[in-house]
């Protein structure tokens, strides 16, 4: 298991912020997409043909934040409809075009073997107040790091107290890294990144106690080929994409 999950953190690691460059199509596409979609959206790539795909995986935030700093972009997937929010409401989204693409969960991974014997989220709060374990988590202005800080509000957890017993990624690749490193006793990831990741979920994260994890897309008002941007949007509804998301763990919503 060890070995096979490596090559997924090295790409994870190694990968490019400007990634997929590969087909030699007229259309060309720049697709900002969440870091958690990395393995899914290489994988698309490679079989749809109708245009050269070039995608900027990161965190929601950064790269919402990107866009409203005018970087070129045609199509946005997020993590979560806060970033995607930001950007309809500065009017920089094509009118029409937002949807609701997948679902996802929020899950406590662990390392391989799991070490601590973490049991659930309800062990994970009641040893982490008691100053017993080491987590990793995203930061607040990521929606990994955001989801976290509802399920420590459900349970009444203190991040300050508890910051001892806290370490963070600037997005959920990096969360996820500290997890299959053993670096840390546990980490609040999604479920599709522990599952590429090869790590054991030990515990999902209910509606109640972070919400629903919904991924939104959007077409950008200044999309440099709307139409094209358009058409790769309504692909990745499709069965053939969906196929590729739901092998994963995404629940694909249209």
């Amino acid at each position: 298991m060890k070995q096979k999950t490596l090559v997924w953190l090295l790409a994870a690691v190694l990968l490019p912020a400007l990634a997929g460059c590969g087909r030699q199509e007229d259309a060309k596409l720049t697709v900002y997409a969440a870091a958690s979609l990395t393995e899914t959206l290489t994988e698309i790539s490679e079989t749809y043909k109708d245009a050269e795909l070039c995608f900027n995986f990161d965190s929601s935030g950064t790269l919402a934040t990107q866009i409203e700093e005018g970087s070129a972009c045609d199509l946005f997937i997020s993590a979560a409809p806060k970033q995607m929010d930001q950007l309809e409401e500065d009017s920089l989204l094509a009118d029409g075009t937002r949807l609701d693409l997948l679902e996802n969960q929020v899950v406590l991974a662990v390392p391989e073997g799991n070490p601590a014997d973490i049991s659930s989220f309800d062990d994970l709060a009641a040893r982490l107040k008691a100053g017993e374990i080491h987590l990793a988590i995203g930061n607040g202005d990521v929606p990994v790091g955001q989801y976290t800080e509802k399920i420590f509000d459900f349970y009444g957890i203190d991040a300050g107290a508890a910051a001892d017993c806290l370490t963070y990624g600037s997005n959920v690749k990096e969360v996820t890294t500290q997890v299959f490193e053993a670096a840390v006793d546990c980490g609040i990831v999604y479920a599709t990144d522990a599952f590429s990741a090869g790590l054991t979920a030990v515990d999902a994260a209910t509606p109640e106690m972070c919400g629903q994890v919904i991924y939104p897309a959007a077409v950008l008002k200044d999309a440099a080929d709307r139409e094209a941007a358009q058409a790769f949007l309504e692909y990745l509804t499709g069965d053939e994409a969906g196929a590729v998301f739901a092998s994963v763990g995404f629940t694909p919503l249209t």
